[in-house]
């Protein structure tokens, strides 16, 4: 194997934009290491990309840091691309929490954890963010919530691993064909087309640029939206 072959850590490659960024890095020989929420679906990742390395954690549920304890020990990228959505109003006892806790509360225990080998390679912190944390709308206030927290989390994370090495970008794309969207339309009660909206593998061409910046920049926001 080539020298170069880096190793990325991703959350939410079982489908959609992490689906794709996962087969866009496994294409050209680098190592995956992909959290799964259950043995099960750690079983269909490593059945999908061969000599995948998988962590089992739920995220929508408190997770001990020590499931951590087999992560290389340099690492040249940690995506976070897993989330959830729920809509609903907030006077109608719209479900906050969950998404709080997938979107926001474990990248921040998931980066913490992270940390020392993101240092020890220098590696790059991507956070696939939401246009819906730039501008919040009604209905939406549990999913803005989380990802407007995830974008000033990044902004301070940012600014304090500087110094060790450590690039971070957020992303945030607007409406993406993926059954995430699929699943906003059904709530929405409108038909879905993909055709409608970007690709997951435009999304993920985006981030692979993020991560192979050169060394002398530094991508910190990038906004992509449908056509």
């Amino acid at each position: 194997m080539s020298s170069t072959r880096k190793t990325h850590l991703l959350t939410g490659a079982g489908s959609g934009i992490g689906a794709a960024l996962a087969d866009l890095l496994d294409r050209r020989g680098d190592q995956l290491v992909l959290v799964a929420r259950s043995e099960e679906r750690a079983s269909d990742l490593r059945e999908r990309w061969p000599g995948a390395w998988t962590l089992v954690a739920d995220l929508a549920e408190p997770f001990a840091p020590d499931v951590f304890d087999d992560l290389p020990e340099r690492l040249d990228s940690l995506v976070h691309s897993a989330g959830v959505v729920e809509l609903g109003r907030i006077a109608d006892g719209a479900d906050v929490e969950q998404q709080i806790r997938v979107n926001l509360l474990s990248p921040v225990e998931l980066t913490r954890v992270c940390l020392p080998a993101l240092r020890a390679g220098r590696g790059t912190v991507v956070f696939v963010n939401s246009t819906a944390g730039l501008q919040a709308s009604p209905g939406w206030a549990g999913y803005n919530a989380s990802k407007f927290g995830l974008r000033g989390f990044a902004d301070a994370l940012r600014a304090e691993e500087a110094e060790f090495g450590v690039r971070v970008c957020s992303v945030f794309p607007s409406r993406t064909a993926t059954p995430m969207q699929q699943q906003v339309h059904a709530a929405e009660g409108r038909p879905y087309d993909d055709s409608d909206w970007m690709s997951a593998q435009t999304v993920a061409s985006a981030i692979l640029g993020v991560l192979d910046l050169p060394a002398d920049a530094i991508a910190t926001d990038l906004t992509l939206r449908s056509r």
